[in-house]
Order: C-alpha cells, then sequence, then structure tokens
C-alpha cells in the first residue's frame, strides 16, 4: 500500500477506487428491495430521468461521459463565454423592464441597482411620443437603452438617436438596442413586416454607432408558446441567420452582421437547464460564424430574462423563488444582461416592492454571493458538458429541419413551428396536469385562504400570432371556477375526507388528498360528520389494510348520509368506490369533473 505524506488532506486516499460497475451493483440491490429486477447498465436507466427533446438525465456522470471540447472563455467556440474576463468584476448588466411610465420607476430602477433600460414602446406598451418623457432625468451616456418597438421600431430609433444628439452623447459612448425583430414580431402578431427598414438601421449603428446594436433576435416567443429549450435555441438561431442574410445582402460584411445581433433567451427554474441552454446556444450561434467564414464573430451576446411562463398568479410570492433561481442560472449560464421579471408580472403592473424585489435579486447573487466572481462555474462538471453537448446537438437538429422547410420566415408562415410548439406543450400540459411537473403553491401546497394580490392592468401585449401559454393555466381556470362560486353562495365547494383509523394510517393520504383537491379550489373538510360538513362528495383515507377491511362498509354509510361519489385516495378495486385518486392521476380531469358533479360553472 502506497502510504501518502500527511497533508491535511488524505481522507480515504489509501482506499482503492469504486468502479461504475460496483456503484451499479449497488443500485441493483437498492432497486431489488422495491420489487424491480434489472442489472447492469439497465438499473442505471431505470434511475434516470427523460427531459423534453429526447434528452435523459442519468443518475450518475464519471470522466467516461465524454463532451466536446467547450474552449477557454473568449475564445471559439464561445461556450465558457464571448469574454475572457467573463462578467467580472462588476457583474452582468441588471436590464429592468419598462411597459408603462410609473411615476418614478425608471430613475427608481436606475438609482438602485438597475444599469440598463428596457422600453417596451408602441404596441402594449408606452407610446413612442412619450419616449423624451421616460427618459427624463436619465444619463445615457451611463445607462445603456434597449428599445422593444415592434412595428414602431423605425419611429422610436429616431427618437432615440435624437435624445442622444439633444444631451450631446458622443456616438462612440451610445450603448443599448435599438430592437428591431421583424421575425419576432410576425411570431407575436402573425404580421409580416418589410426588412429595408431594419437593414438600414443596422448599416447606420455599424457606421456611426459603435456600440449600438440594431436588432435583437427574441427567442421568448417560441418559449412562451410552450416550446422546449431546443427548439428555443433552433428557432433563435434560425432567426439570427435569417437576419445575417437579409443584412449580408444589404451590403454589410459578415462580421459586421453579426455584431448588430443580441440574443434574447427565458431562464426558468430548472438551473441546469438554463445553464445548458445558455452555453448550448454560444456553441451553436459560434458554429453557424464558422461556417459563414467569421469564426472570430461567433461571440453570442446574450440577454436573459426570467421565464414568464413559470410565473403564477395564485401565490404569487412563491414567484420570488423561482426568479432567484433562475437569475442564478443565468449568471452561471454567462448571460451578460439579466431581467428579473418581478414577483406580480402576472398580475399587471407591479409595485415599487417588487421591482425592488427584481432589482435587488440580481445585486445580492453579484455583490453577496459573489456570483460573477468565477467565470463560467459549471465548467468541467460532467453532467453539465454533456447536456450541454446533448442540448446542441437536439437543437441544432431543430434549426437544419427549420432551414430544410425554407427557413424560419416560411415556418412561421406555413403555421409549421406553431403545430411544432404546440405538439411539446401538449406532452408538457399533460406532466402538469398528473402533477409529474409540480407547481407550488398551485397544484402543491395551495392556500384557499390567502387574498388574491391585485395590481393595476398592464397593457394589452400585441397578439394575434404564437400563444401565450403559462404553466399554471389550467389550475387557474379550476380556481376561478370555486372563486366565482364563493362570490355566489359564500362557501368554496367542498370534499369531506373521511379518515379511517389512527393518524399514523391516514396522515399521509389525506394531505395527498387535501392538497389534490384545493388544486382545484375544493376545501377540504376533516372535522365532524359528513352530514355537517356541507360537502355532497367525501374521499376515503387511509391505509390498504384497512381500506380491505372497511372501504365497502364506510362508503355505504357516506351514501346513507347523502355523499353522491365516493373517491378512495390510494389504488385498488373495491366495491362501492366511484372513483380512485393517486400519484399520477390526471388531477385536471379529476378536479373539473368533481367541480362539474357540484354545479360548480
Amino acid at each position: 500500500m502506497t502510504v501518502l505524506p500527511d497533508d491535511g488532506l488524505s481522507l480515504a486516499a489509501e482506499f482503492p477506487d469504486a468502479t461504475h460497475e460496483q456503484w451499479q451493483r449497488l443500485v441493483e440491490g437498492v432497486l431489488r428491495k422495491s420489487g424491480k429486477e434489472f442489472s447492469g447498465a439497465a438499473a442505471e436507466d431505470a434511475l434516470s430521468t427523460t427531459l423534453e427533446d429526447g434528452l435523459r438525465t442519468r443518475p450518475l456522470y464519471t470522466a467516461r461521459d465524454s463532451a466536446p471540447d467547450p474552449g477557454l472563455p473568449g475564445f471559439a467556440p464561445f461556450v465558457r463565454g464571448g469574454r475572457p474576463e467573463g462578467t467580472s468584476p462588476s457583474g452582468w448588466d441588471v436590464r429592468q423592464r419598462h411597459t408603462a411610465l410609473t411615476d418614478g420607476a425608471v430613475l427608481a430602477d436606475l438609482e438602485n441597482g438597475g444599469t440598463s433600460l428596457w422600453l417596451v414602446l408602441g404596441e402594449g406598451g408606452i407610446p413612442v411620443a412619450e419616449l423624451d418623457r421616460a427618459l427624463d432625468g436619465v444619463y445615457l451616456d451611463l445607462a445603456p437603452v434597449v428599445l422593444d418597438a415592434g412595428r414602431d421600431t423605425e419611429q422610436a430609433a429616431e427618437a432615440l438617436l435624437r435624445r442622444y444628439a439633444e444631451q450631446g452623447v458622443a456616438a462612440e459612448a451610445v450603448r443599448g438596442n435599438l430592437g428591431g425583430d421583424p421575425l419576432g414580431y410576425e411570431a407575436r402578431t402573425g404580421t409580416a413586416l418589410g426588412f429595408a427598414p431594419y437593414a438600414a438601421l443596422a448599416e447606420r449603428c455599424a457606421e456611426g454607432y459603435p456600440g449600438l446594436r440594431a436588432l435583437t433576435v427574441d427567442a421568448l416567443p417560441y418559449h412562451e408558446a410552450g416550446g422546449s429549450a431546443a427548439q428555443e435555441l433552433g428557432a433563435s438561431l434560425a432567426t439570427g441567420v435569417a437576419y445575417l442574410r437579409e443584412l449580408t445582402e444589404a451590403g454589410l460584411g459578415v462580421e459586421q452582421a453579426a455584431a448588430q445581433l443580441e440574443f434574447r433567451y427565458a431562464a426558468t427554474a430548472d438551473q441546469f437547464l438554463t445553464i445548458a441552454k445558455l452555453r448550448a446556444a454560444r456553441r451553436l450561434w459560434a458554429r453557424v460564424a464558422e461556417v459563414c467564414g467569421a469564426p472570430g464573430a461567433g461571440a453570442q451576446v446574450q440577454h436573459v430574462v426570467t421565464s414568464p411562463v413559470m410565473m403564477t398568479r395564485r401565490d404569487p410570492w412563491v414567484n420570488m423563488l423561482r426568479t432567484t433561481v433562475a437569475t442564478l442560472a443565468a449568471g452561471v449560464g454567462g448571460a451578460d444582461s439579466v431581467t428579473v421579471l418581478p414577483f406580480d408580472h402576472a398580475l399587471g403592473l407591479p409595485d415599487a416592492f417588487a421591482r425592488r424585489i427584481a432589482r435587488n435579486t440580481s445585486t445580492i447573487l453579484i455583490e453577496e454571493s459573489h456570483l460573477a466572481r468565477v467565470i463560467d462555474p459549471a465548467g468541467g462538471s460532467w453532467y453539465v458538458e454533456r447536456l450541454t453537448a446533448e442540448l446542441a446537438e437536439a437543437a441544432w437538429q431543430f434549426f437544419r429541419s427549420i432551414e430544410r422547410d425554407g427557413g424560419q420566415p416560411a415556418v412561421l408562415r406555413s403555421g409549421r413551428l406553431r403545430t411544432d410548439l404546440a405538439t411539446t406543450w401538449a406532452e408538457r400540459s399533460k406532466r402538469l396536469a398528473k402533477r409529474r411537473e409540480p407547481i407550488t403553491g398551485v397544484s402543491e401546497f395551495p392556500l384557499l385562504a390567502e387574498k388574491p394580490v391585485e395590481r393595476a392592468p398592464a397593457p394589452e401585449p400585441p397578439s394575434g400570432g404564437l400563444p401565450r401559454v403559462r404553466r399554471d393555466e389550467a389550475y387557474e381556470e379550476l380556481r376561478a371556477r370555486s372563486d366565482a362560486h364563493l362570490a355566489a353562495t359564500g362557501a368554496r365547494p367542498r370534499i369531506y375526507l373521511a379518515t379511517l383509523g389512527s393518524p399514523a394510517e391516514y396522515t399521509a393520504r389525506a394531505t395527498f388528498a387535501a392538497n389534490l383537491f384545493q388544486a382545484g379550489g375544493i376545501e377540504p373538510v376533516t372535522e365532524g360528520s359528513f352530514e355537517d360538513s356541507g360537502a355532497t362528495e367525501a374521499v376515503l383515507c387511509s391505509s390498504d389494510a384497512l381500506y380491505a377491511e372497511q372501504a365497502e362498509r364506510t362508503a355505504a354509510a357516506l351514501r346513507a348520509a347523502g355523499a353522491r361519489h365516493v373517491f378512495l385516495a390510494g389504488r385498488g378495486e373495491h366495491s362501492g368506490i366511484d372513483s380512485y385518486v393517486f400519484a399520477g392521476c390526471d388531477a385536471v380531469d379529476v378536479l373539473s369533473a368533481t367541480l362539474d358533479r357540484m354545479g360548480v360553472s
């Protein structure tokens, strides 16, 4: 046995390394205890998790899980970031979004942690004529401005450039993005726009404003329509290529054209998938630049927004936790700019407190957690590197399918992209309905007694194109039915939990049933008798052993007391039981049918 020097770091160093096969045998033993017989690689597969896009997360990654070389930070293929120094030392750009002129909100953001502005103008936002008022008091040589003006981009860009000139800001000091995104607008509205005005803005920026970009490749329309990570990346890649074609045809070089693009992606609470998505996006764009003959122009600039799809309207306070995880993932993934949507974003115009929390989310991660002090902190992780490579491959295949069908404009207009995204969302909706993808505060641990959070209405965003989906939409519809019933009758629909045996025997299933029915706005009642509960339906909650002894008799007693429908929490076949609720059942279907029977419309 080799004796290692006593350096204080030799704990377990004298033991031989465990092998992968030894670990698999241990997994086999654990699975065997649960009644499952697997061996070797099959045992490992049994613990794997299937993701969208055909990806699988395995339970163990080792050095043999190879992935393409990610390179060095600041060098092709830019997986580890577009700049050698990363976002150090000051961290990412904290970009605050504004859709309305709320008194003092713009300056409050900039004075309290925000470092740039994202102004939504025209349809669904601030009138273009009010741009000067929106920027009143803003030092434009210090705070970059990003526009999002849809069909009014040309008018808004002219107003912003005029404002720079009036404030005497030197052209080389101008930073930001004019926000031209005709394909993004078409995805949102179904209305096609000519590219000539955007090409003219790009030429103007390339010639006179070296720090100003003209175009945004916004992937949010595809994410918000229910697309997967690979579909979001593939659609953004196809959009970026379409813009490169238009700009080079207008006379710009490939390097000049690429320098006019900024990419916008969503960050979700699935932190590792978000990290991998941003890293994969940079690898993919680097490949595009390489194929176009300009490998040095492949450093993608990324603006990341916390996902609107994950934001809930019920228990919106939990959104603070979701956006914190998403922001951490965006920072670790190497985002250049991050917009944290306020926790009340889904309810209307955010209030000052919500905006403050959103700003401070980035500030804490940068200043107190020192997240920006490490470049690509996930780099070298076998799991992250492998997930990055697999996601990049899936996204590249989706991008190639778009190109085969004529490119991004063609798939938008043919309806093919809408169909692809809808198919993905339909599959995800099944997982949400079965609570395989839980939503805290909505499908899991809802609080019926919580007072609703109310906000002033926000401007209606442009519509007519791809849909906007939310994870909570099916449950929100159920809760709205319950709310209407409460307003009309003074009480919510109720269900009686008939518990059998001791607390040790019924608590787990009673807790499960209470959470399940509250997700649909149905109040569980556990005290007293069925006759006194005000309920019309009941659910039996206990152990399998007691079900075998008492389920039939108890169900008959409940029917005699007036129960119109009797559930059982668990599986099995018992006389007198109308239906069963269990982990993995279609909760939305069960709850909707229950409300129907209760006359809750």
